[in-house]
């Protein structure tokens, strides 16, 4: 007899082991229809983990942290094989979470165009509803790959990255491409929600866009837009491995305030705020900058 302790404190006993999907339909068909991943005495495992032993578990959803982060870690693999489709000359060579969304990186023969991106996120749109499994597979030497990472197998393609992963892609539903970078070794980005109504919401123009350097501040960088928008201000982030200064100019057509954020921000907990005029406020205390940027008169410039 196994023993399942939930969340809530409740205990459910199964004569055999059970995979953590089996789990979250035993409770409901809601909950198993929206499981993404569950966790198994705090670790973060797939649908399809097998539960053997008692174990403390609960059901990972879209509508958590990591449910989401999970969403957008697999739109990156569904973007990998939507673009293989397209244009078979592609290789991938990396692929990942980033702020409020994923993006793949290519070696290519020929440069793909902002043009590409529509016809490519059609297809990824295809790959959804054609609702493929992602499943992860047993390797004869685990240890033969970095830590953390594993083989995924999606339509005919096996991908070393790092899990869990969605177990189908019927739930990657509300996403979209938004950029293309570079020549030869391009990337490209998109975002992902865990429904349309975000999507639509993220859409927004932004009141205030948070720029980092470079890639070493993504991680602070995303953390100090989470931070704007629980205090009511309305943010994005830009994360993409572009220069500042191209970033910077973009954004200073449409939107108000630009917060960048370099090494010295990271490392002393500041933000440094601007307008899109160019005018300088400095540097400030994230909790100071919201605060400031709240204030009557700077919140609609």
């Amino acid at each position: 007899m196994i023993k399942i302790t939930l969340p809530d404190g409740s205990l459910r006993e199964y004569d055999q082991p059970l995979s953590v999907h089996e789990v979250a339909a035993s409770i409901g068909p809601g909950l198993a229809n929206a499981a993404v991943a569950g966790r198994v005495e705090g670790a973060l495992v797939d649908c399809e983990f097998m539960i053997k032993a008692n174990a403390r578990v609960s059901i990972v959803t879209p509508r958590e942290p990591d449910g989401l982060e999970i969403l957008r870690r697999s739109c990156s693999l569904m973007l990998a094989m939507a673009v293989k489709q397209l244009h078979s000359h592609a290789q991938m060579r990396t692929g990942s979470v980033l702020g409020d969304g994923f993006f793949c990186e290519f070696a290519v023969e020929r440069p793909l165009t902002s043009t590409d991106l529509p016809l490519i996120e059609a297809r990824m749109q295809s790959l959804a509803a054609t609702n493929h499994s992602i499943r992860r597979r047993e390797t004869p030497s685990p240890s033969m790959h970095p830590e953390h990472l594993s083989v995924y197998r999606l339509g005919d393609s096996e991908y070393l990255t790092t899990g869990p992963h969605v177990p189908t892609t019927k739930v990657l539903q509300a996403f979209a491409l938004d950029h293309i970078s570079g020549t030869l070794q391009q990337r490209i980005y998109g975002t992902c929600w865990s429904s349309h109504q975000e999507l639509q919401q993220w859409r927004l123009p932004p009141h205030v866009m948070v720029v980092s350097i470079d890639e070493r501040q993504a991680t602070y960088a995303q953390s100090v837009t989470e931070t704007l928008r629980r205090t009511g201000v309305r943010a994005a982030a830009d994360l993409r491995h572009e220069k500042v200064g191209y970033k910077i100019r973009q954004h200073s057509q449409t939107v108000p305030y630009l917060v960048v954020i370099g090494e010295k921000e990271q490392a002393g907990g500041f933000v440094s705020v601007r307008s899109r005029t160019g005018e300088d406020f400095g540097r400030m205390k994230v909790e100071a900058a919201c605060e400031w940027l709240k204030q009557p008169g700077n919140e609609h410039m």
